[in-house]
């Protein structure tokens, strides 16, 4: 009997499109969605920036792929005219003699990305209100509207011949002759296929479906962590995003201002790991003095009754509180004699950035023989 497809992706956010625009080329591709909407749960409760690729461990995937990735994502942007703008960024330090600073500095020229240092009289000429003894001025850094971007790169797997499903969710798999077994729950009622291998870009599901698919593979414990953001509805002096020094460990990159492409100021993430494993997107009250207190260190002129709840995201992390950061993790293994998963495992920041990098890795991989 013949396999009903080559390529089964499991989760339809911003990874798990990108992976199939990529390999829809290639092999006979179905993409399944449990919710609505693509990208509804990280991919669409995040900052919506691309990075440059400053912050991540030497020689990880994060940093390779956010690089790459950033290229392609604007070529891919210019290309389909997705909104998007190339605003910059700076990196702000309260004090002028800063070692955090200097080694960020050496570590992008290293790696070929633009920066430009900034003196107190710099930051001030650069970003007139923001309180800042030095900084790192980022031109490479952009925004992008993420919604548009999901929603061409799934039209363009469409158009290569993938099937893409929504209200589609993933019930079990096991082995069979032809490779892997599945059965899909759908509005219309369960129905079961053939697949040879599953790209299992499931974010904060993934660990549970490796569990639907019986794999026998130990995987490493992923953390929520929960961020937040808050809208702020008065005038602002920002012209580029603001962020200060990344948290120890790379937790998180800070409490930022980010603009969106409306103009829009807002500020976000926290980092908060939640004890359980539940998609909890409330914004507590206590939140908001926290964002006072770190907005102020570099937005002396903040009006906290401006600051209003916007909304919150949960980042699939392989790290925990404390923990020194983790990189993105691709993981294969073989299901019986002639099925395979590849897992794509603690896709956070810079996920989106890298989306289309991480895509021609994946391939890249599946490629090559196990």
């Amino acid at each position: 009997m013949a396999v009903d497809f080559d390529l089964t992706i499991i989760g339809g956010g911003v990874i798990g499109l990108a992976c199939a625009r990529a390999l829809a080329d290639q092999y006979s591709v179905l993409l399944v969605e449990r919710h609505p909407l693509w990208g509804s749960e990280t991919s669409s409760r995040n900052s919506e920036v691309i990075h440059a690729g400053l912050y991540y461990p030497s020689g990880s995937l994060k940093e390779r792929l956010c690089i790459r990735g950033r290229e392609l994502l604007y070529d891919y942007c210019t290309q389909h005219n997705i909104p998007h703008r190339r605003i910059g960024k700076l990196i702000v330090s309260p004090s002028a003699d800063n070692p955090a600073l200097d080694t960020l500095y050496k570590k992008g020229t290293a790696l070929g990305i633009p920066l430009r240092r900034l003196d107190e009289t710099g930051v001030a000429r650069q970003a007139p209100g923001i309180r800042a003894q030095a900084a790192l001025f980022s031109p490479e850094t952009g925004i992008i509207d993420s919604h548009e971007y999901m929603q061409q790169l799934a039209r363009d797997a469409e158009q290569s011949g993938a099937l893409l499903m929504r209200h589609t969710e993933l019930s079990a798999g096991s082995p069979c002759d032809q490779g892997i077994a599945l059965t899909l729950n759908t509005s219309d009622g369960p129905f079961e296929l053939t697949t040879q291998c599953v790209v299992n870009a499931a974010g904060l599901s993934s660990h549970d479906v490796a569990k639907r698919l019986n794999s026998p593979l130990p995987l490493p414990r992923l953390h929520y962590c929960r961020g937040h953001y808050y809208s702020y509805q008065s005038k602002t002096p920002f012209q580029h995003l603001v962020y200060p020094m990344p948290e120890p460990g790379l937790a998180g990159l800070g409490i930022h201002a980010t603009l969106d492409l409306g103009g829009q100021v807002r500020f976000g993430p926290d980092t908060e790991f939640l004890s359980q494993q539940t998609q909890d997107y409330q914004i507590p009250p206590s939140s908001k003095a926290r964002f006072i207190d770190a907005i102020q260190r570099y937005f002396p002129a903040l009006d906290p009754n401006a600051l209003q709840p916007a909304y919150a995201g949960i980042r699939p992390k392989l790290s925990g509180a404390g923990d020194p950061t983790q990189d993105f993790q691709l993981k294969r293994e073989k299901i019986g004699a002639h099925g395979e998963i590849l897992h794509l495992l603690g896709i956070e920041s810079p996920g989106l950035t890298s989306s289309l990098a991480l895509a021609e890795e994946v391939a890249v991989r599946l490629s090559k023989k196990t």
